[in-house]
């Protein structure tokens, strides 16, 4: 049996393949008896055995990392790291169609949206921290002391040491790519734990880190669950000098659990029950494009997406007749296919679960707007696919609009003033990203800065600058990063003082 066959067979190609541990430059034999299925979530067949890793493995990736560093990764030149950054976004672009069809294949979104969104995002990535890195400067004070001395405090900023790079299913590779490109640039080692869903570009991108000379065990890939998996192994290992997670509010809850007992720094991107605000000033046909992006984007499994929409009275039914239309124009269908414009949930249990959430706001009184049901999908029945929907009649105190369904939804409810619309729009546990729509620009910036969230948007929606801090508030997260703000995160800063 080989130890790695590529995780990306095109469309049409059903010839089985193993997607492999990557463990200090190599890829590891895979074990027959501990494997999982890679589903392809547009037909519900089986592409792939994954090796799963057991705990010793995960071990030995620790302890690759750990050697990396010890061996001189830690002591690089941010010259050095930065001319490593360079070549692996120029090895994901010479692969682009590559990572392409692993993420289609993982995934089941439209390739479209990965080669423009996923991939091209995933370049930047590294280029854009390669530029960060490249820039920044450190502190310096100094100081004025007793009897006209002086002392001089500077900032020596060193790697954080083995980091745990913990990443979900809905953008496996550009979340990927947001983590490993400014923890390689400060001079840190990895160990990625990609979703059991998505093993597929986290395996690819080691191919290109060894074509591009990142030294042994600098980054390293385990795959497999969460609890009694490569996920709380990696978590629990003792090696482990940081977590940075993205995922679930109740699965990074178990993280810090994990790191608890070793006092551990964390970094979490969780989960968001965004709003958007519209008021009735704002021009309808833009707002309805940029509601309809927000809320259905990537089958809405995007933690930024918008599944609470709060409307101004005067435009309630405008805004709702056009993202009806929106919702009913969108083409699910083959994935491959250049004019499809959304793929299916993730998988058979993530559909179940959002189902449950459609069932229950019907019982709660909702009005269906549209979707709510299975669309007819032919040769595609098998896979995950489920309708956008949308809602009315909901309110605040309903948990289909307090709780993250993740899937192509949202509730619209009317609002009459500002002051409420403020107050329904921060009547939540979460608090990730918010959007607010108007003409009035005096009242966008008011409103975006009442958010209690990470990012406000004011007409528009996922606008993102790399050099920008990105987290979230309350169960949306812990700490930011972005820019400066990552290099803070993936390195131990200390002060040196001498008197002169």
């Amino acid at each position: 049996m080989p130890a790695h066959e590529p995780a990306f067979n095109g469309p049409g190609d059903t010839s089985a393949a193993w997607v492999s541990n990557f463990v200090d430059g190599e890829f590891v034999e895979p074990d027959p008896g501990r494997s999982f299925d890679a589903v392809d979530p547009a037909t519900g067949k089986v592409f792939a055995q994954v090796h799963e890793a057991d705990g010793p493995l995960v071990d030995r990736a620790v302890n690759a990392a750990r050697r990396a560093l010890d061996q001189g990764w830690a002591d690089t030149t941010v010259q050095e790291r930065v001319a490593l950054l360079r070549r692996v976004a120029d090895g994901i672009e010479r692969r682009f169609e590559d990572f392409v069809t692993a993420e289609v294949r993982d995934t089941g979104k439209p390739v479209t949206q990965a080669r423009t969104l996923d991939v091209a995002r995933a370049v930047q990535n590294f280029r854009a921290f390669a530029d960060i890195v490249a820039a920044a400067g450190e502190e310096s004070y100094l100081s004025e002391l007793a009897g006209g001395r002086r002392a001089l405090n500077y900032t020596v900023r060193k790697p954080l040491g083995v980091v745990a790079v913990i990443v979900p299913w809905n953008l496996p590779l550009l979340l990927l790519t947001w983590k490993v490109a400014p923890a390689l640039a400060c001079g840190n080692a990895v160990v990625v734990k990609p979703s059991e869903e998505t093993p597929g570009t986290a395996t690819l991108l080691a191919e290109v880190m060894r074509e591009a000379g990142a030294p042994r065990g600098v980054y390293n890939v385990v795959h497999g669950f969460g609890g009694g998996s490569a996920g709380q192994f990696l978590t629990e290992h003792e090696g482990i000098d940081g977590v940075t997670f993205t995922g679930s509010s109740a699965t990074g809850a178990s993280v810090m659990r994990a790191v608890a007992p070793r006092v551990r720094p964390v970094s979490f991107e969780l989960g968001g029950k965004n709003a958007a605000i519209v008021f009735d000033d704002v021009d309808v046909d833009e707002a309805v494009d940029g509601l309809a992006r927000s809320v259905f984007t990537n089958t809405g499994q995007v933690c930024l997406c918008t599944e609470r929409v709060y409307v101004q009275r005067r435009v309630f039914d405008e805004i709702a007749d056009g993202l009806v239309r929106r919702a009913q124009g969108l083409r699910m269908a083959d994935p491959w296919s250049e004019t499809t414009t959304t793929g299916p949930l993730i998988s058979q249990t993530h559909r179940a679960k959002v189902f449950d959430y459609m069932a229950s706001a019907e019982q709660a009184g909702a009005t269906v707007l549209t979707g709510g049901g299975v669309p007819a999908m032919g040769d595609l029945s098998g896979g995950s696919w489920i309708e956008p929907t949308l809602w009315t009649g909901l309110t605040n105190k309903d948990r289909e609009v307090r709780e993250e369904i993740f899937g192509p939804v949202a509730a619209l409810i009317p609002f009459d003033t500002t002051e409420e619309a403020v107050t329904l729009a921060n009547d939540t546990d979460y608090g990730l990203a918010a959007a607010v729509w108007t003409n009035d620009l005096r009242r966008g910036h008011d409103v975006a800065q009442r958010m209690r969230t990470g990012i406000s948007w004011v007409n528009t929606w996922f606008t993102r600058e790399l050099r920008s801090p990105f987290g979230g508030a309350g169960l949306s997260g812990i700490g930011r990063e972005g820019g400066e703000h990552s290099l803070h995160f993936y390195t131990e800063p200390t002060n040196v003082c001498v008197q002169l």
